[in-house]
């Protein structure tokens, strides 16, 4: 139903992080039936969340979720899941159910005396160096990529077989043991449509479906461009909420698209969603056929292939060209990664949200005002700041306003422009320059403006009558003109004192260009 091609789809770190913590936190224990209930209830109202986004057209919602957020986001899960790894890697038996970075490293070191396990740790420690080695080498040579990609595979049997013939599993090595065999039944019934879990399986689902979302589409578009064709977002919330939707009637939870497989099925030449059937016969002919060879495959790597999977979620230089690029894009970044390891997966993806909202809030209610100067020899004019040897108008002040003048930030515009003026009346009369006369406001990058806009235009122009200032407009779009005839405020500040550009403005009312500042 999707349109990626590349993308491939099954359970995903992160999004299974997610999902664990918000359900053990509704229901501690994760062997009650009503555990699996819950699973299956969050994941049919995550389908169902990512069915309705892509059937009324709402794909814009998850771009709220920045780039820097989501980076953040999934470093902080990977350091998590490392984390709880950890039980698996150590050999320990008593291990906390939270999540969070303290009460995991308390567990740890509280162990270490006597929960620990010296051969674990051993099988744990060299099967995490051959992962590491092979995506190492897969990484420096990339027709070596399968490499990488069967490491795991050769882990799990190699671990297994040796397990079995050491009987290992005797000496206090934690082995899977029995894996049921076979397709798991119908759980049509088992979803809560009432009851008091219902609130919390659509809340869980709800976040978890937003997420998973965010991720396979970041994922889809990644490898749209990449081969260069279109990607439809709302074609893909379709896809992956029906996808979900029967996955929850068919004992799944939540799945989404997944970097490590799509990449995979990428360099190993995939060219359309085929890929997805076939990976799904293989792996119910491992359910029906070889789930009991699983039995002695020890734990510690199942916890080494983990690590090594979500140590690649850390990417070190986007949080460094972060930190080089936009500072408040860090914060968010650092915010979400804080969250997450020292308190949860809902804390950190509602400090990383907050913080995307607080930047679009700044920037809308605080945009950019600037003064312009004339670059030599011709007759354009430039933002002062970024042109210094833009030189200024006598008895001329430039600004340009660089948004949309809505009501919140109509106020803040109309003040910084009177501040300017302020300061250049001051600064030029200091310096011996003749007085301002006419305050030109550049509307070019001025797309939109409602009434509040307008009346802080009027207040702007009464109060520069009281400086006896004449105020200038120029370049205003279609619709900002459209809108200021509507009001009259073109005859209140005259007709002929809107123009279509800056330099027309400065050749009539200063003709002889009398000097420069």
């Amino acid at each position: 139903m999707g349109s990626s091609r590349d993308i491939a789809i099954g359970p995903v770190a992160v999004v299974s992080l997610l999902l664990g913590t918000m359900l053990s936190d509704e229901i501690s224990d994760i062997k009650s039936h009503d555990y699996l209930r819950l699973a299956f209830t969050a994941t049919f109202f995550a389908g169902v969340t990512q069915m309705a986004l892509g059937v009324l057209r709402l794909g814009f919602l998850i771009d709220f979720l920045s780039h820097a957020a989501i980076v953040g986001f999934m470093a902080g899960a990977a350091i998590t899941i490392a984390l709880q790894q950890l039980k698996g890697f150590l050999g320990i038996k008593n291990f906390t159910t939270k999540t969070d970075i303290v009460s995991v490293m308390r567990s740890v070191f509280q162990s270490a005396h006597h929960g620990w396990n010296w051969e674990t740790i051993l099988i744990g420690v060299a099967f995490l160096t051959f992962l590491l080695v092979t995506k190492y080498i897969a990484k420096r040579n990339k027709k070596l990529f399968w490499v990488a990609a069967i490491s795991p595979m050769i882990s799990v049997i190699v671990s297994t077989f040796f397990v079995f013939i050491t009987r290992a599993d005797k000496k206090g090595v934690a082995i899977v043991r029995h894996v049921k065999k076979g397709v798991n039944p119908s759980s049509a019934n088992e979803i809560f449509f009432s009851g008091k879990y219902l609130g919390a399986g659509i809340r869980i689902g709800v976040i978890s479906g937003m997420v998973a979302l965010t991720e396979a589409v970041a994922i889809g578009r990644t490898f749209a461009a990449m081969k260069d064709y279109a990607l439809d977002g709302n074609k893909e919330m379709m896809a992956m909420g029906a996808m979900n939707m029967v996955g929850s009637l068919t004992s799944c939870y939540v799945a989404t698209g997944s970097f490590s497989r799509s990449a995979v099925n990428y360099m190993a030449g995939c060219k359309t969603a085929v890929s997805n059937i076939v990976m799904a016969v293989v792996v119910l002919l491992t359910l029906l056929l070889i789930t009991p060879l699983f039995k002695y495959t020890p734990n510690a790597v199942l916890a080494s292939i983990i690590i090594a999977a979500v140590l690649g979620l850390v990417n070190i230089e986007a949080i460094i060209l972060l930190w080089k690029i936009d500072k408040f894009d860090f914060v968010a970044c650092m915010g979400a990664l804080f969250g997450v390891i020292f308190k949860s997966v809902e804390i950190g993806l509602l400090i990383a949200v907050a913080i995307s909202f607080a930047k679009i809030l700044i920037q809308v209610t605080r945009p950019r005002v600037a003064v312009l100067g004339k670059l030599s020899g011709t007759t354009v004019y430039r933002n002062i700041q970024q042109y210094p040897k833009a030189a200024q108008i006598t008895g001329m002040l430039i600004v340009r306003v660089d948004s949309a003048i809505y009501f919140s930030n109509s106020n803040y515009i109309k003040e910084r422009i009177l501040r300017w003026l302020s300061e250049e009346e001051a600064q030029r009369t200091a310096s011996g320059f003749p007085r301002i006369q006419y305050l030109t406001v550049d509307m070019s990058p001025v797309t939109d403006i409602d009434t509040s806009g307008i009346h802080a235009l009027e207040e702007l122009y009464k109060s520069l009558q009281k400086r006896e200032v004449q105020l200038i407009l120029a370049n205003p779009g279609p619709i900002v003109i459209e809108k200021l005839h509507a009001s009259k405020l073109t005859d209140l500040i005259g007709e002929d004192k809107i123009f279509l550009t800056v330099a027309d403005a400065v050749s009539t009312f200063v003709p002889k260009g009398e000097g420069e500042v």
